[in-house]
């Protein structure tokens, strides 16, 4: 894993070094031109991708994260067990696969030991390279992607930042499990897209309904695997002076963190990207990405483990008639969290749960089946 990496720079360890003795900078172990640190299970490490040759508006732009880094490094940390770890950057390789290839080396490696990455990276094809690090685990991954765009364009001139979905769903091996859009802005996405995404029963969650309600994020990424955050998602005055980023409307950077924080308490959550970043994030654009690091790790070490569902003598069981469903609900008596019991498919007697909210139940009372249960349904009974 070392060999594809470069260390911190010395700027960013100087800037560190002159924080006071309680903040972050003094609480990261680094990795240095001298040294490598040990990585154990249960850690928090960054580790930026200085990649961006993918991106449609490329220009040569060489990417630096030291100005994120110095922010995060000036922030205090919460009241936290877990090490933080910054090993440093993955430098573009002589190809843009060649970076994916060293990008998914360096993931899986971190999550067999234990550790959950934090990616720092430019263009948003990164996330193709986060999921393919999971190649190598043996497992099916549940996807949750943080962004204004389906990403689902023309794929005939190669992978890039605006169609690299279309690689996750078609490519072997298929380890996708499900895909979850949340913040989706319709004018930036065609009708075929959005039809596309209701035919392969993905979920996708328009940005009104998210800012709404951000609590409903919980549910939605209880279960994630691999998270992305495009920051294009964020509204483009939160990230700079008029530069480079665009859209007016998006998500507040309050909303960006408390979806970070949700993102981090996910009971699954093995990897965390935040991409699209640029140079020209402005002094509170790079401080708003290093406090949704900040929240990212503080719902990390707010993570409630359940006890196992076999003994359920940690749950109430609640049943709900509805005309063509029976549809069986579970409480946690430990964490009040709700789930829902759906097929897992026509050969099987078994039933996968599915998380979900005391909304979710409450409409099912009232003889109602929310959306999100309905296309669960449908997907796994095909």
């Amino acid at each position: 894993m070392i060999d594809f990496l470069t260390p911190v720079s010395k700027e960013v360890l100087a800037h560190a070094k002159i924080q006071e003795e309680q903040a972050l900078g003094f609480q990261t172990q680094f990795h240095t031109d001298n040294e490598f640190p040990e990585i154990k299970k249960g850690d928090l490490v960054i580790v930026g991708v200085l990649e961006n040759r993918n991106d449609i508006h490329y220009i040569g732009e060489v990417l630096s994260f030291a100005e994120i880094r110095k922010s995060f490094y000036e922030l205090f940390p919460g009241n936290w067990t877990q090490n933080i770890v910054d090993i440093g950057d993955i430098k573009p390789g002589a190809s843009v696969n060649d970076t994916y290839f060293a990008t998914k080396q360096v993931i899986s490696n971190l999550i067999k030991l234990g550790a959950t990455p934090i990616i720092l990276g430019g263009s948003n094809d990164i996330t193709y390279a986060q999921y393919r690090a999971y190649d190598n685990l043996d497992q099916m991954v549940n996807l949750v992607s943080i962004d204004a765009k389906f990403d689902l364009k023309d794929p005939s001139e190669g992978i890039k930042n605006n169609n690299y979905l279309n690689d996750i769903i078609t490519e072997e091996p298929t380890n996708l499990s499900n895909f979850t859009n949340i913040g989706f802005q319709t004018y930036y996405n065609s009708q075929e897209e959005i039809d596309l995404m209701e035919r392969l029963y993905f979920e996708a969650y328009r940005l009104g309904e998210i800012t709404n309600n951000l609590s409903i994020i919980e549910p939605i990424t209880r279960n994630a695997d691999c998270i992305s955050l495009d920051i294009t998602a964020i509204q483009a005055s939160a990230l700079s002076n008029g530069k480079g980023y665009r859209s007016p409307n998006g998500f507040e950077g309050r909303e960006a963190c408390t979806i970070a924080r949700y993102a981090g308490i996910s009971n699954q959550i093995s990897s965390f990207s935040i991409l699209e970043l640029h140079n020209y994030l402005s002094d509170a654009g790079t401080m708003l990405i290093a406090q949704i690091i900040w929240y990212f790790m503080e719902g990390s070490h707010c993570k409630i483990i359940e006890p196992p569902f076999a003994n359920q003598s940690n749950f109430t069981k609640y049943n709900v008639m509805i005309p063509d469903f029976n549809l069986v609900f579970y409480k946690s008596l430990k964490s009040k969290r709700w789930w829902v019991e759906v097929p897992e498919n026509n050969m099987s007697q078994k039933n996968a749960l599915l998380p979900c909210s005391e909304q979710d139940y409450k409409a099912a009372c009232n003889q109602q089946i929310p959306e999100r249960i309905f296309k669960a349904f449908r997907k796994n009974l095909i």
